[in-house]
């Protein structure tokens, strides 16, 4: 899975079908500046996850247009807005 560097966090890059379905799912931790990027997304759930997040989600410039923090796990469905397109999660911290 590629990595970029994406608003100063170290992001792994989801792409495919599969990578954007399980996205952090099953990862235990992230540290500060890691997170994930997922592409062609502006929704997602937190079923299954052992931690809480923040959802930053983006739009085709990487331009942020939406933040949704403290997203504990077993969310159903969060929602970033028609101009999303990915999103870009990381771990919530206090």
């Amino acid at each position: 899975m590629e990595t970029v560097l994406l608003h100063g966090v170290k992001a792994k890059v989801a792409r495919t079908l599969f990578e954007r379905i399980r996205g952090l799912i099953g990862t235990k931790r992230l540290e500060k500046d890691e997170g994930m990027l997922i592409l062609r997304c502006n929704a997602i759930h937190t079923f299954f996850m052992s931690f809480p997040i923040d959802a930053v989600f983006l739009d085709r410039s990487d331009r942020v247009v939406k933040t949704v923090r403290n997203i504990k796990p077993w969310r159903f469905f969060v929602w970033g807005g028609f101009r999303a397109v990915k999103v870009l999660e990381i771990p919530s911290l206090p």
